[in-house]
């Protein structure tokens, strides 16, 4: 263990008129440094995680984070982009420079704002994120990715309509108690699984109730050093933290298996001495309900093709034997691409300090994250344990 998370912050996420991306990101920087009780000259490298790829008009966006301090200037400033990991990415780039003695505290801030963009143009937007040359034209947009990986699946597995309901109804229902939450509203299972006017099938076999929601938010974390940490009033320290990158076109892998994901997780497992058993709660990347799904596979929960026993035996539930998602996950809470993973560990931070309130999973002591960029290429794992 280097690093430790020592306080944070986040907005609501939806659609938050009034605000802009500059407005999002001074917000949390102020509250996440309050929260960890240091001040802005005390920080030794800023990371912004900020997809953009077209949603906002001002690009190179890493200074933005200066301006809610005059404290802030001159200090080393880095925006970092890796899809929708893009706020996992700034955290291990964070906990790297502590990592390596480059930096004792570090401010890392995840930021989207989509909700301003026309529905046609967010499409081509998050298209960016796949292999252009082979993958832009698919109908439906990134959707349209995940319904044909949601096909695949039912063709080798069989129709999984009931698990992806079980899903969804799920990650609502969890997502009542969250107060960032864009969604807070308990769907039920029947109206998930039901073809419907206010749920109809976007792509493939995905309903309304498949996808995850275009935000706006932002969320921050200050990590430092282990003998920093512990002279903090609190400190959830980082056990480990892989990143593993898969081929970017689809057509060069076994898009069912999702492979990185998998190695990313043995990778962490193996690093923190740990077991999936040992987990107290996994947040992870619901962009779509086939992607939670094949994640119960590829973290080791479940042998492939067997996911939906996760789910139909209430594995995954809040008070299951692996919590996942107990905040909603992205499908309840929104996912702004570049504050999700912030978001992620900020929660997960919130869970083993027992200060999650409705969102709480009784006696969390370790939490496992999966943070991914575009269709499994970008794979980020982080485990986290409480050590003050």
């Amino acid at each position: 263990m280097t690093a430790a998370i020592v306080g944070w912050a986040h907005s609501p996420f939806g659609k938050l008129s009034g605000e802009s991306v500059e407005s999002l990101i001074v917000k949390v920087t102020e509250q996440a440094l309050a929260d960890a009780g240091i001040a802005a000259q005390d920080v030794d490298e800023i990371i912004l995680g900020h997809f953009n790829a077209g949603f906002s008009p001002q690009d190179f966006t890493a200074s933005l984070v200066l301006q809610a301090s005059p404290d802030l200037r001159f200090k080393r400033a880095l925006r970092v982009e890796n899809a929708c990991a893009t706020g996992s990415a700034a955290v291990h780039q964070g906990i790297k420079s502590i990592d390596a003695r480059a930096a004792r505290i570090v401010l890392a801030v995840g930021v989207e704002q989509m909700t301003t963009t026309p529905g046609p143009e967010i499409g081509r937007n998050l298209l960016k994120a796949s292999y252009v040359r082979e993958e832009a034209e698919v109908e439906g947009g990134f959707a349209g990715l995940f319904g044909k990986i949601a096909g695949l699946y039912y063709q080798k597995y069989g129709d999984q309509s009931d698990a992806l309901a079980m899903i969804a109804a799920k990650n609502h229902k969890n997502g009542v108690g969250n107060p960032y939450a864009q969604m807070r509203k308990d769907l039920g299972y029947e109206f998930c699984r039901t073809e419907s006017d206010k749920n109809p099938f976007v792509a493939g076999p995905l309903k309304r109730t498949d996808c995850s929601l275009v935000s706006d938010g932002a969320a921050a974390v200050v990590l430092a050093d282990i003998e920093t940490a512990l002279r903090m009033k609190k400190a959830v320290a980082i056990r480990a933290a892989e990143h593993v990158q898969d081929f970017l076109p689809m057509s060069k892998r076994d898009i069912l298996k999702f492979e990185g994901c998998a190695l990313a997780w043995q990778r962490a497992l193996a690093k923190s001495g740990l077991s999936l058993d040992d987990l107290s709660l996994v947040e992870t990347h619901d962009c779509f309900t086939i992607a939670e799904l094949i994640e119960y596979e590829a973290m080791g929960l479940t042998p492939e093709g067997q996911g939906a026993i996760a789910v139909k035996e209430g594995w995954t539930q809040k008070d299951g034997k692996l919590p996942v998602n107990p905040s909603g996950g992205l499908k309840a809470k929104g996912h702004p691409i570049g504050a999700t993973g912030v978001s992620m560990h900020a929660l997960a931070a919130m869970q083993l300090m027992q200060s999650a309130g409705d969102l709480q999973v009784k006696d969390a002591q370790l939490a496992g994250i999966f943070n991914m960029g575009g269709a499994a290429v970008a794979n980020y794992v982080s485990i986290l344990e409480r050590i003050k």
